[in-house]
């Protein structure tokens, strides 16, 4: 049976992105990114809204840029040999391999595909994972926690949501960077 892994990078005060709609304070370095890229070596599926898939599927050519660090061509290799399913009523297409398209997120559905899953599965965004959360989807919490503090934009976790969880690793980065894994208690 897959788990149901949520994970984002986020600012100390708890956003996935500033106000503006940028992420570009969640730039991390190579240590960080070859980190997460052991980390999610092992998830067979991504789950994602369409506005993180449309920010995602940069990694489905990635590996084909010259002259990027090995940890680009990593992460790459290990994007590309997922499954994906992007949740959107308004994509007609998607640009990647191994890429389904469903229009509407169905809870059963999820619940299914993890129970027959040998990997992993990821929920990817925010708005998406507020979903998956309040579904009682997800089983474990993991977030790459930047020092710094925007002030404001689209939270990481969904408002009038309860959710118990113990620590189970973390890890500290030479930049500042944490990565906190919680799971689900019970």
């Amino acid at each position: 049976m897959g788990r149901l892994i949520y994970s984002m990078i986020t600012s100390l005060d708890g956003y996935a992105e500033d106000a503006n709609g940028d992420f570009g304070w969640t730039a991390t370095e190579d240590d960080v990114h070859a980190f997460v890229t052991e980390e999610y070596a092992g998830v067979g599926t991504y789950l994602y809204g369409s506005r993180m898939y449309q920010t995602m599927v940069y990694w489905e050519t990635a590996d084909q840029l010259p002259d990027q660090p090995q940890v680009i061509y990593d992460y790459a290799r290990v994007w590309q040999a997922a499954d994906k399913i992007v949740y959107s009523a308004t994509l007609t297409e998607t640009a990647s391999q191994r890429t389904r398209l469903e229009r509407s997120f169905d809870p059963e559905q999820i619940r299914r595909l993890k129970a027959e899953s040998d990997h992993d599965l990821t929920v990817d965004g925010p708005t998406l994972a507020a979903t998956a959360i309040k579904a009682g989807l997800v089983d474990e919490i993991h977030q790459i926690v930047c020092p710094v503090i925007v002030g404001g934009g689209n939270r990481f976790f969904p408002e009038g949501v309860r959710l118990d969880l113990d620590l189970v690793s973390e890890r500290r980065f030479a930049n500042g960077v944490l990565h906190l894994r919680f799971q689900r208690k019970g």
